[in-house]
């Protein structure tokens, strides 16, 4: 016969990670159109494509794991965003050329990249200090710089690994821009390290041969520098939402944004009672 007790925390469990029903109703249009697709590459025997939707599913299963190991709560606003986001970047994105056929997706993706890892970052420091023998009480500031150099610095991480991709793969992720002038101190003829402008540029040629592209091309650096101001614009703007939070506890629109750092169970309800000793 099973332990009232056990039953009894198991109840308690389910409650606490009751499905929203807005989330699971994304979660699984979302799924089924994955699924679909998943079912056309393989009929195409695409198998690479196929190898992305799976892996597309097994994100998907990546905030409900977070929030039962890690006793974190994540807003159903947040939630939704990441699920729309793992699908934006990977069949929209990657699968339907959306970063070819649209210019600005991939800012869109930076930008919404820098929202949701502020939200984490600032999620961590209360996890980090909720293990700690004496809890402190953080300054709003500090949690708000955290979650934005926490930010940051996953987005340059990312970065980072694009370069390793082009280098040593030539993937070609940190995309070209065709620009019309540059300043190089190589071109200096005087060797004294003066940028010499070079403008006016209509056309690039590689080996003697013209790439009719209208201007120079750019190999990635204003694709880096882009992708890091936008996740600047998502960083900061979590950072204030995550400001406001802290400060007045109870800030309607950051509720539906910031993370809860779930409290751990006190040791009374963790440790079996203790059956008292037989007297004499």
């Amino acid at each position: 016969m099973s332990d009232p007790k056990i039953l009894k925390k198991m109840e308690q469990e389910n409650q606490k990670y009751k499905p929203k029903p807005a989330v699971v109703a994304v979660y699984w249009i979302l799924r089924l159109i994955v699924i679909g697709v998943m079912v056309m590459t393989i009929i195409h025997k695409n198998y690479e494509s196929t190898f992305v939707c799976v892996l597309v599913l097994i994100l998907f299963m990546l905030p409900q794991f977070v929030e039962r190991n890690f006793r974190i709560e994540l807003p159903s606003t947040l939630e939704i965003i990441i699920l729309i986001f793992i699908f934006a970047a990977e069949i929209l994105g990657e699968l339907k050329s959306y970063f070819i056929t649209y210019p600005h997706w991939d800012s869109m993706l930076h930008t919404t990249t820098g929202f949701i890892s502020a939200a984490f970052g600032f999620a961590m420091v209360d996890l980090l200090n909720r293990n700690k023998p004496q809890h402190f009480k953080l300054s709003p500031v500090f949690l708000a710089l955290v979650a934005f150099c926490f930010s940051m610095t996953v987005g340059v991480l990312w970065e980072f690994f694009e370069f390793s991709m082009d280098y040593l793969f030539h993937m070609d992720m940190q995309k070209d821009a065709i620009i019309h002038s540059f300043a190089s101190v190589t071109l200096d003829p005087t060797n004294n390290n003066i940028p010499i402008l070079v403008d006016d540029i209509t056309d690039v040629a590689v080996n003697g041969k013209s790439l009719g592209l209208g201007g120079y091309l750019d190999v990635g650096l204003y694709d880096t520098m882009q992708d890091l101001f936008v996740n600047f614009v998502g960083a900061l703007t979590f950072s204030v939402i995550g400001y406001f939070s802290a400060k007045s506890g109870n800030n309607k629109i950051a509720k539906q944004f910031v993370p809860v750092v779930l409290p751990e169970e006190s040791k009374a309800e963790s440790e079996p009672e203790q059956k008292p000793e037989a007297t004499e």
